[in-house]
């Protein structure tokens, strides 16, 4: 069991045999630093602004280390030590913090930013019954981009080199995390990225006003040192396949994740100024050299931009068109966001929506298109929806699926100089299609034998993420990764025989 000091007092005991731990409860919580709306509008830097050691240190004390098992660990997707390593910023050993939460994650200074712990550590929080949960979130970012700050990524004691070769497919979360494990692990490891820089979904799918792109770009250049290549520009079942990896490697990884927008299907979807949620995101939020040919340049911005969808990808969008709004001429510009549902039945992070509403942008809700209107020379320019109403589709269910149900005569058309789908996204089908060894459940989705292990129905081959699971979080994706990682390090054993 976990010893911690005594609240209260000088002795150490067991905290679980401290009935004055509640105490801490009293402390009220304070709000997270962040840039004004006002401020935050005129750049796309982070909008939280991080702790100072004085405020990381009194949030921290405000865990009141329940008796084990602790929930908030139990919470957490890849299991981390939160007691602990909050007991180390109360004591302001940061750095002892961070090397806690990197014990189990791989990524902890992105998922300190962008997991949704309101559901998940901080959901399971017992201080939320009293006040506010424990902000666990903002003092993992805290801890981890301390030490990355001042000490640098620490150097991980790294195994004797194995002599295999492992290729992993995509640089994002869980590639990440799997390529860190197998170079730890002594193998040799090179990463094939389609985009022309490193990092996946963490620089070409999150907007740099939630995690700087010099987060990613600093883990990549960790990775680096631990030996881990970078091939970019390259898309696997394209430009290279998984055949072709097979014989260069002694196992191959996929961590490709879920990039294929969903297609509205809808009359006029195919017009000028329609943009799939990635396309906007990612010309709106880097600069055209580190985008590939053909996304090049800003996306058009006007007055009037509506986005479609209800997730963190909408929260995404409508954000980032209402910074182009601001920095390119169009200051007084509308922004709405149309979802289909209720307000409660979208599946966006509460901060997220809460700072989109700070920023200007209108929701508008039970509202679904129906056509896409456009000009003489094929531009949109205005969108016909419709009510829609919400039905359970089987009250038997635990959590009910809604159906949508259009309301007759209830059609109006608004302006729309912009239109963004952000509505959700699938597998890629590319690498499946070219390779007939490799089964899948869904377009683009691998089946694998357990996601404890990752082995797809190819040998050598193994598959974890978005790419298993369909477009879920980046911390199950990290998690996936890690899993994989070790079947793969399993596997390796069992080989003979050498890579060529």
């Amino acid at each position: 069991m976990q010893v911690y000091p005594k609240i209260g007092g000088e002795d150490p005991s067991l905290l679980d045999l401290d009935p004055d731990r509640y105490e801490r409860t009293n402390i009220p919580a304070g709000a997270p630093p962040e840039q004004s709306p006002a401020a935050r509008l005129h750049n796309f830097e982070m909008v939280f602004t991080g702790y100072h050691d004085a405020q990381a240190v009194v949030e921290a004390t405000r865990c009141i280390h329940c008796p084990s098992p602790e929930p908030c660990i139990l919470g957490c997707p890849v299991h981390n030590d939160i007691p602990s390593a909050l007991l180390a910023i109360e004591q302001k050993d940061f750095e002892q913090a961070a090397n806690i939460f990197r014990a189990t994650h791989n990524l902890p200074e992105v998922c300190g930013r962008l997991c949704p712990q309101e559901v998940l550590c901080e959901g399971a929080c017992t201080v939320a019954g009293f006040d506010r949960a424990v902000n666990i979130g903002k003092l993992e970012n805290f801890c981890t981009n301390w030490q990355r700050t001042q000490k640098g990524f620490p150097m991980p004691e790294m195994a004797p080199r194995s002599g295999r070769r492992v290729a992993v497919v995509g640089s994002g979360p869980a590639g990440l995390a799997a390529a860190e494990e197998l170079a730890r692990d002594g193998h040799e490891v090179v990463v094939y990225e389609e985009w022309p820089q490193p990092g996946g979904l963490l620089v070409y799918g999150i907007p740099g006003f939630k995690l700087s792109k010099e987060i990613a770009d600093a883990k990549c250049a960790h990775l680096e040192e631990l030996g881990v290549k970078f091939i970019c520009n390259t898309k696997v079942g394209r430009d290279i396949q998984v055949d072709d990896l097979q014989k260069k490697f002694d196992a191959v990884f996929l961590g490709i994740g879920a990039p294929i927008g969903h297609s509205i299907g809808l009359p006029g979807d195919d017009l000028k100024g329609v943009y799939q949620a990635t396309e906007f995101l990612v010309r709106g939020n880097l600069p055209s050299d580190e985008l590939p040919e053909g996304m090049k340049g800003l996306p058009e911005v006007g007055a009037y931009i509506v986005v479609i969808g209800g997730g963190d990808t909408s929260a995404d969008c409508v954000r980032t068109a209402r910074r182009l709004q601001i920095q390119h001429g169009f200051p007084d510009g509308e922004v709405v966001d149309y979802y289909r549902g209720a307000e409660h039945e979208m599946r966006v992070r509460e901060e997220e929506y809460v700072h989109a509403q700070e920023e200007g942008v209108k929701y508008e809700f039970h509202a679904s298109p129906v056509r896409f209107i456009g000009d003489e020379k094929g531009h949109v320019r205005q969108v016909e929806m419709q009510k829609m109403r919400s039905k359970p589709a089987d009250k038997a269910q635990r959590v009910p699926i809604k159906i949508r149900i259009p309301i007759p005569g209830s059609n109006f058309i608004v302006p729309a100089d912009i239109v963004v789908l952000a509505i959700g996204y699938g597998g890629d089908p590319l690498i499946a299609s070219r390779t007939p060894e490799l089964k899948t459940v869904k377009p683009g989705i691998f089946q694998v034998e357990s996601e404890l292990n990752g082995a797809t129905t190819m040998p050598g081959v193994y598959a974890a993420g978005d790419d298993v699971r369909g477009a879920d979080l980046i911390v199950t994706a990290v998690a996936a990764g890690r899993h994989a990682a070790w079947g793969i390090e399993s596997y390796l054993g069992t080989l003979t025989t050498r890579a060529a």
